[in-house]
């Protein structure tokens, strides 16, 4: 091999060098892009998890408070029944 066909290899090795550099420079960047779009995700997956368990017990508490009132009231009803009623 000549000198000058020695440099032109340098060169095109140079030149690859930094190609990978470069490359593996925005690999990071994008890692990094997509490790806090990852986190942003996993973040709003938990507030919405967090709103449907909430929303979950507040729905029970309410069937809850529901069935009570319907006890309640047939437990009234009886009571006026029991209090207007025609005796005979």
């Amino acid at each position: 091999m000549t000198e000058d066909q020695e440099g032109k290899s340098e060169k095109a090795f140079r030149n690859f060098g930094k190609k990978v550099d470069n490359f593996m420079g925005e690999l990071d960047e994008a890692t990094a892009n997509l490790q806090k779009e990852f986190q942003q995700k996993f973040e709003e997956l938990k507030v919405s998890a967090e709103k449907l368990k909430k929303e979950a017990e507040s729905n029970e508490r309410w069937r809850e408070v529901e069935e009570s009132l319907k006890k309640a009231g047939e437990e009234l009803s009886r009571a006026f029944k029991a209090a207007f009623s025609k005796r005979p």
